[in-house]
C-alpha cells in the first residue's frame, strides 16, 4: 500500500475478450467505479484477460496474491453462471483461505433488486494470504452493481486481511464507516413505484414518475454509451450494399484498364515520337484489322504503313501506341464485298504517341486504396461500380441492425381492419409510420405487430419473441422500438414489463423535452442460442427504444433518439473525418432564421416541427412554422409532421423568440427552395 494507498487487480474470464480484447467493456466500467471512489483509496487497477479456462484463471491469481508484489484485492469477472464453460467459482473456491459468504450477500441482495436473475449466479469471496478475492459477473451492469454494493467496505476488508490497522483509513470509525456503506437511493421512498400491475388498486401505484429528468444531450450519452460497437460481416459485391458502410480499407485487385485502350473510336496507328523520327501518320493507310473488346481473342501486331479499325474501349494490338479519331479520317475504298474496309485517309499528321489512349491502371493503379474504412456505400457515388471494375469479389462491411417495430395497448385497432371504430379504439398509425421511415433510412425491419396491454404477460412474450426472433419476429431483431405504455396509466407496463420481467436495465425514462417527454431507453441482456456442439455465446445487450404513443411523439424521438444509435450500430462513427474529429450521428444539424416568432416553453426544449426553405435574394435559411402550433396548441400534434422538413430546437424560456432570431435545428429532410 505505497502512500496508503490500496492496490487492485481486474482479471476479465471470456474467451471472446481474450482473442479481441477490444470486445471487452468490463475492465474500463470496474476501473470507472474505482475512480469514482477516489483516487485517494485505490491506485488505479491492474487489467488482464484470460479464456474460460481454470488454469489460466488460477495461474494469474496466484502470480498476484503469493509474491512479494502481491495486491489487495482480486476482482474475477466472468464464467459465473451455469454454462458449461462457466469454470471461475471451481477455479477460485480452492485458492480461498478464509471464505467472505458475508460479501456473496450482500451483492445477491443487490443484485436481485434489480432483476430476478441474480438467483442465476454463483459469485465466491475470500482471503487468500493478504488479498481478497471477488468474483463478480460476466456483463458490465452486473459487474458494477455487485462491486458498487459492496465497494464502500472494501478498503476496510482489505487492511484487515494485510493485517494493517484499519482506523488510519477509517478515522470516523464503524458508524461512520457503516453509513458510508449503504447504497444511498436515486429515489426517497415516496417516489418509488409499489407497482404497475392494474390489480394492486391506487394505494400501491406511484403517483409521480420514479425516474430523473434528464436533458436530451444526457439522454443521447447515454444511447452513445450503451449501444454496442458495429459488427462486422463480409459479403458480396451487389447493388444491395448501397448504404452500408466499408468496415475495411479495400485495395484494386486488378488495374483498370487492364491493358491500353482506345477511348474514341478510329483507327490505331503507330505515331512516330517526333516528326523526324519516323513517318507522318498523315496520308493513305491499308486497314490491316479490325479491334473489338472481344474475350479471350489474340491482337495481331501492327505493321508500319498499316491502321487497325478500333471501337471505345478495345486494346490497342502490339506495336500500336496512338489512335486517330475516325472523324479525322475518310475512307478511300471498302473491300470487294463492301463489307469491310480496305483503305482509308487520315487528315492529320501531327498525331502523338498515346493520344486518345488509356494506359494500363490509368484509372486505378493495381493495389492502389479504392475505399477507406468508414466510407459509405453510396447509390450515386460509383463505389459499387468501382468495386466490380477492380475484381472485387466480397467486401467487409458493418451489419446494418435489424429493427422491431411494435405497437402496445388494447385501443389500437390495425390501419387497415375494415371495420368501424367504436368506443375509445383509434387506429394503430405509430407502426406504418415508423417502419416506413425506418426503411427509408436503409434499415432491414420487422412488423411485430400489436401487443395488447391484457390479458397480462402478451407484452413480455412479444419481446422475448423479438429477441429470439419466432413468433411473430421472422429473424432475430437488433432493436425495439416500441410506441405506447410508457406514461403513468395504470396499463403503461413497458417499463416494468422491461425491468422485472425481462432483467433490462432502464437507463433513462423521462427527458425534458417537448414532445416526448416519458421516452424511454433500455437495454436487454440476451445470451443467443448456440447451435449443439458450437461454443457457448457471450451474452449480449439488446436495444430497446420506448416510445411515447402519441405519433407525432413517436416520429420526432425516433429521430432524435433511435437514429443516431442506429448510425452508430452500422458503422458510421467509424471514419475520422480529419485528426480526432468523427462525424456527428443522427439528423444533421444547420442554423436557420426564424421567419416569425415562436412560442417558448418555460421549462423544457422544445422540437418544433418547421419548413425551412433557402432564400434566393441572401442565400439564408428561414424556418417557419407548418402552422399547427401556436399559442395554446399542443406540440404533439400529429399533423404539424405532414410537411415539415425540420426541427428546431427551441430552448426554454418565457415569452416568445423574436423573428430573425438564429436557432439549431436538424434536418428531417431536403431544404425547400424558395417559392
Amino acid at each position: 500500500m505505497a502512500d496508503g494507498k490500496l492496490r487492485a487487480a481486474i482479471l476479465v474470464v471470456s474467451d471472446t475478450a481474450s482473442q479481441d480484447p477490444s470486445t471487452d467493456k468490463v475492465g474500463d466500467t470496474l476501473t470507472a467505479s474505482f475512480t469514482a471512489e477516489g483516487s485517494n483509496s485505490w491506485e488505479p487497477p491492474v487489467i488482464k484477460i484470460v479464456p474460460d479456462n481454470v488454469l489460466d484463471i488460477q495461474r494469474t491469481i496466484c502470480n498476484w496474491t503469493d509474491g512479494p508484489d502481491w495486491v489487495n484485492l482480486v476482482l474475477i469477472s466472468g464464467g459465473t453462471g451455469f454454462a458449461v464453460k462457466d469454470n471461475t467459482p471451481e477455479a477460485v473456491s480452492p485458492l480461498i483461505h478464509r471464505h467472505a459468504p458475508g460479501i456473496v450477500h450482500g451483492m445477491l441482495a443487490a443484485s436481485l433488486k434489480v432483476t430476478p436473475f441474480a438467483m442465476m449466479s454463483r459469485p465466491v469471496a475470500g482471503v487468500r494470504d493478504k488479498s481478497l478475492l471477488i468474483t463478480l459477473p460476466g456483463s458490465p451492469k452486473g459487474a458494477k452493481e455487485n462491486l458498487e454494493a459492496i465497494i464502500k467496505l472494501i478498503p476496510h476488508a482489505c487492511t484487515q486481511a494485510a493485517g494493517a490497522n484499519s482506523r488510519a483509513l477509517h478515522a470516523g470509525g464503524v458508524k461512520k464507516l457503516e453509513a458510508e456503506a449503504v447504497p444511498r437511493a436515486h429515489t426517497s421512498p415516496s417516489e418509488r413505484p409499489q407497482s404497475n400491475d392494474p390489480n394492486a388498486g391506487p394505494n400501491r401505484r406511484y403517483r409521480s414518475s420514479p425516474y430523473p429528468m434528464l436533458s436530451v444531450d444526457e439522454a443521447l450519452n447515454l444511447i452513445s454509451q450503451h449501444t454496442p460497437e458495429p459488427a462486422v460481416i463480409e459479403v458480396p459485391v451487389t447493388p444491395s450494399l448501397v448504404g452500408s458502410v466499408v468496415a475495411e480499407d479495400v485495395y484494386a485487385g486488378e488495374a483498370v484498364p487492364a491493358y491500353r485502350a482506345s477511348i474514341v473510336d478510329g483507327y490505331a496507328v503507330i505515331a512516330p515520337d517526333s516528326p523526324t523520327a519516323g513517318p507522318s501518320t498523315k496520308g493513305i493507310f491499308p486497314v490491316a484489322s479490325i479491334t473489338h473488346a472481344n474475350p479471350g481473342g489474340t491482337l495481331s501486331p501492327l505493321e508500319p504503313g498499316t491502321v487497325a479499325r478500333i471501337t471505345t474501349g478495345a486494346p490497342l494490338p502490339p506495336n500500336a501506341n496512338a489512335v486517330v479519331m475516325v472523324e479525322d479520317t475518310i475512307l478511300v475504298s471498302s473491300t470487294p464485298d463492301g463489307q469491310e474496309e480496305a483503305t482509308i485517309e487520315i487528315l492529320t499528321g501531327d498525331i502523338k504517341p498515346l493520344e486518345n489512349v488509356r494506359e494500363p491502371g490509368s484509372d486505378v493503379a493495381l493495389g492502389s486504396k479504392i475505399l477507406s474504412k468508414g466510407d459509405i456505400i453510396t447509390s450515386v457515388g460509383g463505389e459499387i461500380g468501382l468495386l466490380a471494375a477492380t475484381g472485387t469479389k466480397t467486401v467487409k462491411v458493418y451489419k446494418k441492425p435489424c429493427v422491431g417495430v411494435l405497437s402496445t395497448g388494447d385501443e389500437l385497432v390495425e390501419h387497415n381492419d375494415p371495420s368501424k371504430l367504436y368506443g375509445g379504439q383509434i387506429r394503430d398509425s405509430n407502426r406504418p409510420s415508423l417502419l416506413s421511415c425506418l426503411s427509408s433510412w436503409g434499415f432491414p425491419t420487422v412488423d411485430l405487430g400489436i401487443a395488447r396491454d391484457t390479458p397480462p404477460g402478451e407484452l413480455e412474450n412479444v419481446l422475448r419473441d423479438a429477441l429470439r426472433g419466432v413468433g411473430r419476429a421472422s429473424t432475430s431483431v437488433d432493436v425495439i422500438v416500441t410506441t405506447g405504455g410508457v406514461s403513468m396509466g395504470e396499463l403503461d407496463l413497458l417499463k416494468p414489463t422491461i425491468e422485472r420481467s425481462l432483467g433490462g436495465t432502464i437507463h433513462f425514462g423521462r427527458v425534458s423535452m417537448k414532445p416526448g417527454k416519458p421516452t424511454t431507453f433500455a437495454t436487454i441482456p440476451f445470451k443467443p442460442s448456440s447451435p449443439t456442439g458450437s461454443a457457448q455465446q457471450e451474452r449480449e445487450s439488446k436495444l430497446i427504444f420506448s416510445l411515447p404513443g402519441n405519433p407525432a411523439s413517436a416520429l420526432v424521438t425516433l429521430n432524435l433518439f433511435v437514429l443516431p444509435s442506429l448510425h452508430k450500430l452500422m458503422g458510421m462513427g467509424q471514419r475520422q473525418t480529419a485528426p480526432g474529429v468523427t462525424p456527428a450521428l443522427g439528423l444533421p444539424l444547420v442554423s436557420v432564421t426564424l421567419a416569425h416568432q415562436f412560442p417558448l416553453d418555460p421549462k423544457r426544449t422544445e422540437y418544433h416541427r418547421a419548413i425551412v426553405t433557402a432564400s434566393r435574394s441572401d442565400g439564408r435559411l428561414y424556418a417557419t412554422s407548418t402552422g399547427l402550433e401556436g399559442v395554446g396548441q399542443r406540440s404533439s400534434r400529429v399533423g404539424s409532421l405532414a410537411s415539415a422538413n425540420a426541427l428546431l430546437v427551441l430552448r426554454p424560456g418565457r415569452g416568445k423568440v423574436e423573428k430573425g432570431t438564429l436557432v439549431e435545428a436538424l434536418m428531417l429532410g431536403n431544404v425547400v427552395p424558395e417559392a
